[in-house]
């Protein structure tokens, strides 16, 4: 998988993708972890590849940019959070944002491959319109994951 900037996010041309936008710091050890175990595992990487556009992006980066149509700069005063991660609580947090750049869904902490897998997928189907995530966590092994599996394999 590749992993874009921001300022390339901000400029490219995704069609109907979805950005997935990774929030890290460098002090982060489970950022680290996440990078080491999850992003590398293949489904996970497959799900991104095929419905996501990737995007690391540093929380305390000192880069100014443009998100459409909104400026954002580096954190000033004691604040070292970028201003395009203002809100993000703590660290990992991946932020699912629509092809129009409006942010769908915050997804913060650690989680395994399989866990995220199913997050993943949850929302690149649609299936977030048709199941509460509770219910999607309980039938996905059963229910989801032949559907899942067969669409990643094309």
């Amino acid at each position: 998988m590749t992993w874009h900037s921001i300022d390339e996010a901000s400029k490219a041309k995704i069609g109907t993708r979805m950005y997935l936008v990774d929030f890290y710091t460098d002090w982060c050890g489970y950022c680290k972890k996440m990078d080491r175990e999850t992003f590398t595992d293949a489904t996970v990487a497959k799900i991104i590849n095929k419905y996501y556009y990737p995007v690391k992006f540093n929380a305390e980066g000192r880069n100014s940019f443009t998100w459409f149509g909104t400026s954002y700069g580096p954190g000033s005063g004691r604040s070292r959070a970028h201003s395009f991660a203002r809100g993000i609580q703590g660290y990992p947090t991946s932020v699912l944002y629509l092809a129009d750049g409006k942010p769908l869904q915050a997804v913060p902490g650690f989680y395994s491959a399989k866990d995220y897998a199913i997050i993943l997928w949850y929302f690149a189907s649609g299936d977030y319109q048709r199941y509460p995530y509770e219910r999607y966590q309980r039938i996905f092994d059963k229910e989801i994951r032949p559907t899942m599996e067969k669409e990643l394999n094309k």
